[in-house]
């Protein structure tokens, strides 16, 4: 089995690639009948996922990558670990270098596809991947995030949705009861927020940067959304967006139950705010459903349980979801593009999505995966498998990442107390009908 290779730094990795064309790097030209001849590198990105007994977060796809090398070996599996957080300026970058990789993943944390990807013809179809009754495995939401104009692009390997996950040894230190099934209105999470706010402990925080959305359902929760149902304008400047976001920031700014912290683009000191045994400071905190299993790890082990959003003027609590997966990039060689295919095949298989839904804290994709029951033994999955309905999507707009960022940064500004809420989401305005063409 040959040692794999690996890159710790993605940009140096973009740096070096500069013989690396979108075709992927040096390989041999093959006729696609004789597609299992193809010999050469195919480059794949992906983000840290659970860890193993030496805490590494890449040993899943490092494994995959191994096996498919030694089912096939001319092939060099090229892993590049990537943070999540900086993958999309990765990609852009690699993009305008024209230095893409063959695979790379999408984000469960509120990803989805880039259609400005799709429109540059840098990501490859995949409906001939699987079969029409293969693809039927899949579950409907999961291929809808995939497919643009009719088409697949990508394939989609894990489900996600936003909950609320509760420290309830904080809930009992304090004398607050949990929310009874996990459901709550405004009113009662406020009180018990505040309940549970004493010295150094707050009832709740959380962060805020692009492209991650765990803040968001405060701001659906009067019945906000960004853009209207045809995405031709912005809306997030209506009063029921504002009143959400005012809910948010009164935790902080009114009712003293939430830290100086909250808002800040610091993902991971927010979560060991939460989660580290040596802090536990904050006893309510939204998180995708991969927090869960990593609070049931060693490293963690709280007592803790899922809850929904709490409910506002809509009547009824909503949420955001994510769907995960791999996307292929553009091929030139059809051989190499079959081989890619193959490794997709792979990564997405039912066993594998059943691996990952019992160790990454996400739900499959494939029905068949379903089936084989991966929560059976993992009560805090399964509840938080039940608000999976209440999911509202992200806008599809093609430019939704900069109308991301441009919102992302007035909500920041609006939780760091440097605008109102009202302020914040109408400045965003601006940008943002500039960004849409309006």
């Amino acid at each position: 089995m040959k040692k794999m290779k690996k890159s710790l730094i993605a940009g140096a990795v973009i740096l070096g690639l500069t013989a690396l064309t979108a075709c992927g790097g040096n390989s041999s030209s093959t006729d696609v009948e004789n597609w299992e001849e193809w010999e050469g590198t195919i480059t794949v990105w992906d983000g840290p996922r659970w860890d193993d007994a030496d805490e590494n977060k890449f040993h899943w796809i490092e494994e995959k990558a191994a096996e498919f090398e030694e089912k096939y070996p001319g092939v060099d599996i090229n892993i590049v670990q990537q943070p999540w957080a900086e993958l999309g300026d990765s990609l852009s970058v690699a993009i305008a270098g024209k230095t893409w990789p063959d695979i790379a993943p999408i984000d469960i944390s509120g990803g989805t596809i880039s259609l400005n990807h799709i429109e540059e013809g840098v990501i490859e179809q995949t409906d001939d991947l699987f079969t029409a009754e293969e693809w039927e495995d899949f579950y409907p939401n999961a291929i809808e995030a995939y497919e643009h104009n009719g088409n697949i692009y990508g394939v989609p390997t894990s489900i996600s949705v936003q909950t609320l996950l509760l420290n309830l040894d904080i809930f009992e230190e304090k004398g607050v009861e949990p929310p009874v099934d996990g459901r709550w209105t405004y009113d009662e999470f406020v009180e018990k927020m505040i309940a549970l706010t004493d010295g150094d402990v707050y009832g709740f925080s959380t962060y805020i940067m692009p492209g991650y959305y765990e803040a968001w359902p405060f701001l659906f929760m009067d019945g906000g959304y960004p853009l209207n149902d045809d995405l031709t304008e912005y809306t997030f400047d209506a009063p029921e967006a504002v009143s959400g976001l005012q809910k948010l920031v009164d935790l902080k700014f009114e009712h003293g139950a939430a830290p100086v912290e909250m808002g800040s683009a610091d993902v991971g000191g927010t979560f060991q705010a939460f989660a580290a045994l040596n802090q536990r400071t904050v006893a309510v905190q939204p998180w995708a459903t991969w927090a869960i299993s990593s609070l049931q790890s060693e490293e963690y082990e709280m007592n803790f349980m899922v809850a929904e959003y709490p409910i506002g003027d809509l009547g009824e609590p909503v949420t955001f979801g994510g769907v995960g997966g791999y996307v292929m990039f553009h091929q030139e060689d059809e051989a190499k593009k079959k081989m890619v295919g193959e490794f997709l095949k792979l990564v997405s298989s039912t066993d594998e999505q059943y691996v990952m839904a019992q160790n990454y804290g996400t739900f499959p994709a494939r029905i068949s995966t379903a089936d084989m029951d991966p929560f059976a033994d993992n009560p805090g999955m399964a509840a938080a498998q039940e608000l999976s309905d209440q999911v509202i999507p992200i806008p599809r707009h093609p430019e939704w990442a900069r109308i991301d960022e441009v919102i992302q940064s007035q909500l920041q500004l609006a939780a760091n107390g440097e605008k109102t809420p009202q302020e914040a989401l109408e400045d965003a305005r601006s940008e943002v009908e500039r960004i849409m063409g309006n």
